[in-house]
């Protein structure tokens, strides 16, 4: 989106809304969503997404800092506690340090997106992929042969699911050396028109349309996609996935995760690993003093209270 693209576009939703709030969601991926923001309040919107750093900026949203500093200079007010958001900043902050992951950090334009259009989300996920193949320094490239694969589909929008098909066999061609060599399910259930109105366009390279649907896999899958169009009682689902005695959340949590094996190894990791920042500074001093053998004891005052804690390891 861009700031000139939103003057035409938001007016008329705004208009049709008919009263209904608007809320505009935007990610940082081209640089121009803090901009978008500013002219989008400009316009009537009242309600803007944004993110906490160092969760914001990159390829999410603008940060709500940023954009509430910004929308105060221009007049506007907000309803935000940035006294507590401080304090998630800071400890999201700590978080992210410790574990060496990356800082959000604003982009600069990039008219790139504007060509092969993939979410930021989506690349992020891809970045992700991409190393642990330890391919990463091919991402261009990914995202460059992307842009020839929305073609052959016909020029899906590139929104959720859409998007992540065109990548992953974006990615599958340039690891292979060669288009289309092996292709996903998906893209197959794509050629079928599975996926409703937005896929098998008549507009779709017919020549890979025929080479997908003459696969042995189509036909699998065209037998799976008719037997799937019933509409499943919830006691069955339910029966599938652990019986009436499993809670709602427990429920929705093994339909969303399709099964047991990725919670299963999720609980089998353990409890989640506590960190420690400026909120507990005596714990942490405490505990980092107690890593060195020669301190032999610890001891704290404030005022009349006093505490000592001697190294019982050192006798």
């Amino acid at each position: 989106m861009t700031v000139d693209r939103l003057r035409t576009l938001l007016p008329v939703i705004v208009q049709n809304a008919n009263g209904t709030p608007v809320e505009l969601h935007s990610h940082c991926t081209t640089g121009l969503a803090p901009l978008v923001y500013l002219e989008a309040l400009k316009l009537g919107v009242q309600r803007l997404h944004t993110a906490i750093p160092p969760l914001a900026n990159g390829s999410s949203q603008p940060s709500v800092f940023n954009v509430a500093a910004n929308a105060r200079l221009m007049g506007y007010s907000s309803r935000i506690d940035e006294t507590m958001l401080r304090s998630i900043s800071e400890r999201l902050t700590a978080i992210a340090k410790q574990e060496k992951l990356p800082i959000g950090a604003p982009l600069e334009y990039d008219y790139a997106q504007y060509v092969h259009q993939v979410p930021g989300g989506v690349i992020s996920n891809l970045k992700h992929n991409l190393a642990e193949l330890r391919i990463q320094h091919r991402l261009d490239e990914v995202l460059e042969e992307s842009v020839q694969v929305r073609k052959d589909l016909g020029y899906p929008i590139m929104i959720t699911p859409h998007s992540q098909f065109v990548v992953t066999q974006a990615a599958i061609n340039v690891a292979m050396g060669e288009r289309y060599k092996h292709v996903t399910d998906e893209l197959i259930l794509f050629a079928l028109g599975v996926y409703g109105e937005d896929s098998g366009y008549p507009w779709m390279d017919q020549n890979l349309k025929d080479r997908l649907l003459g696969m042995p896999r189509a036909k699998e899958l065209k037998e799976l996609a008719a037997r799937g169009k019933r509409d499943i009682p919830l006691k069955e689902i339910q029966e599938k996935l652990g019986g009436p005695g499993v809670s709602d959340e427990e429920f929705l949590l093994r339909y969303i995760m399709k099964g047991e094996q990725e919670i299963e190894a999720m609980r089998a990791a353990g409890p989640p690993r506590q960190y420690f920042n400026t909120a507990m500074p005596l714990l942490t001093l405490i505990q980092e003093l107690g890593k060195h053998r020669q301190v032999r004891y610890i001891q704290v005052q404030r005022g009349s209270d006093s505490l000592l804690i001697q190294n019982q390891s050192l006798g």
